[in-house]
């Protein structure tokens, strides 16, 4: 069932750094994001896969991890991505992305999940830092980096509470709880 993907489809943010994913996977993970809508069928999106162990060593300490955990820096070395993709808008097609970003990558997470993996959607990246690792041509815009990996941290969503805060935390146990907001709460009205 779609739901069941939608839910499994958290933000992970520790994995199985030594479960490699295998540049074949990226590719059908790639194509699937490929098919999605594009405004003005312009597909303007471009892909940067990264999947070594050395590279992934060069792209993680361009990301920033968990803004709302403030005493935690990342996932620990054993814990980090084992690949990721970096979403680019071509700014020779586009300088307008629109919601393209947004489609395509969770069209992407959503297959990485069928395939019992999990991943992050980063926007908070040192992009020149990142520009200057990937030697990325001037044309290229820095939209996303997904993160990917096999999970190993339990990720719940829990009801937002009587406080109203939506940010997400750690319990002892290290699961990470994530607030929504009931249905209810979001339909204005219907007619």
């Amino acid at each position: 069932m779609f739901k069941d993907l939608v839910l499994r489809n958290r933000s992970y943010r520790r994995f199985d750094q030594a479960a490699r994913i295998s540049p074949a996977v990226l590719h059908e993970l790639v194509d699937m994001a490929r098919l999605t809508p594009s405004g003005k069928n312009a597909q303007p999106l471009k892909y940067m896969l990264i999947h070594s162990e050395a590279a992934c060593a060069q792209v993680y300490p361009c990301l920033a991890w968990a803004g709302y955990l403030k005493e935690w820096g990342g996932p620990v070395e054993g814990e980090r991505p084992a690949a990721y993709v970096v979403v680019l808008g071509d700014k020779t097609i586009s300088n307008d992305f629109g919601v393209d970003p947004g489609i395509a990558s969770q069209t992407l997470l959503l297959g990485a999940v069928e395939k019992g993996l999990g991943g992050c959607m980063i926007g908070s990246i040192r992009r020149n830092d990142l520009a200057a690792v990937l030697d990325l041509p001037a044309q290229y815009e820095i939209l996303l980096v997904l993160a990917l990996g096999k999970p190993v941290e339990e990720v719940v969503i829990d009801p937002v509470g009587e406080d109203g805060s939506i940010k997400y935390w750690r319990d002892a146990q290290h699961v990470h709880h994530v607030p929504k907001r009931e249905l209810a709460d979001l339909i204005l009205s219907e007619k």
